[in-house]
């Protein structure tokens, strides 16, 4: 009798242990394998990075149990920079450079999308360039952009190439994406700028600029492309994505939920969320802003099928090296990890 109750208890224990094991399994699977990670950025403050800062600032990270640290950088490219260098995990930055890089031997991978429009937009100053009539005019002017190699140069230089004119036909001149970007323009140091919101409403504002090219909103950006063109994303070395896939969900199932956050959000609850010095002491003319660049904000997280290939055919009009190479767009972006984040934020 005593045997035979204690193999029903043996057996009833090795039951409970096996049914445990699947969730120990799912549990190990889940674990983070870096909770701390640094994120590069090139200007924070934009509408194109909004996804970050509200992630960041209700708390959607930490909710994740990750530890971010995001360092804010005058442009894209410092950004990249810092990626390189090995003083960042992660940039959030534009999906072109994945392109780039890989040109250059290096891979890197966006793993979520943040905006579906670059939101960029060129203007020529109409205190210094008062008679402009065409791209030709912009030879051998001052063009600042938030810093050469970033995605504002890139978005210029696209527009000159159409134009007749080569990147090196103008001065690109870094002046950020912040309060030192307008007073650069208003001080006569620049004849146009290439840059985002609320930069580009501040000034256009006053009347100081007048639009050359703008991608804003989804049509724009299709009629300056001529396609879908992602925008900013959160991109990493392959390597970091490899060896870290549970961190990588991570950082994909925040920037979700805060695109689900902003797609439902009102004016006073942007207002409310982001930093006060993002409004750039003008609260009515930020909010006027946000309103003509929100349809840029992706809904989903996810980077368009049409989209690598635009942005390769941007990049080639104007940088040759990468027309003469074969870019293999599959590993420049995964939607693997918004897919996850979907089902989890649905």
């Amino acid at each position: 009798m005593l045997f035979k109750t204690f193999k029903i208890q043996k057996v009833i224990l090795c039951t409970i242990l096996l049914a445990s094991l699947p969730l120990q399994q799912a549990g190990a699977q889940n674990k983070l394998e870096k909770t701390k990670v640094s994120i590069a950025v090139g200007g924070k403050n934009l509408f194109y990075y909004l996804p970050l800062t509200i992630a960041e600032r209700l708390g959607y990270f930490k909710d994740e149990g990750l530890d971010v640290e995001i360092s804010d950088f005058p442009g894209g490219a410092k950004a990249l920079q810092a990626l390189v260098g090995g003083s960042a995990d992660v940039v959030s930055g534009a999906y072109e450079h994945t392109i780039n890089m890989q040109a250059k031997g290096q891979n890197i991978q966006a793993f979520v999308l943040q905006g579906r429009a670059p939101q960029i937009v060129l203007a020529y100053s109409t205190k210094n360039m008062p008679n402009y009539q065409s791209i030709a005019d912009l030879k051998g002017k001052k063009i600042g952009v938030t810093a050469p190699g970033s995605s504002s140069s890139m978005m210029a230089s696209y527009v000159l190439s159409k134009g007749g004119l080569k990147p090196s036909d103008v001065s690109f001149i870094g002046v950020g994406a912040g309060p030192g970007a307008v007073a650069a323009m208003r001080s006569g140091q620049l004849d146009a700028i290439c840059n985002l919101d609320p930069v580009i409403s501040m000034l256009l504002d006053k009347n100081e600029i007048k639009i050359i090219s703008d991608t804003r909103t989804l049509k724009d950006t299709k009629a300056v492309y001529g396609g879908n063109m992602p925008a900013a994303v959160l991109y990493a070395p392959t390597s970091f994505i490899e060896k870290n896939p549970n961190t990588t969900q991570a950082l994909t199932n925040a920037i979700v939920r805060a695109l689900k956050w902003l797609n439902q959000a009102g004016p006073s609850d942007i207002v409310k969320t982001v930093p006060e010095n993002y409004l750039l002491g003008d609260r009515a003319l930020y909010l006027a802003a946000w309103q003509g660049v929100k349809e840029a904000i992706s809904p989903d997280g996810m980077i368009p099928s049409d989209g690598p290939n635009t942005a390769l055919r941007m990049l080639s009009q104007f940088e040759k090296e990468i027309g003469e190479k074969k870019i293999d767009l599959s590993k420049t972006y995964t939607n693997t990890f918004v897919i996850k984040a979907n089902q989890k934020h649905k």
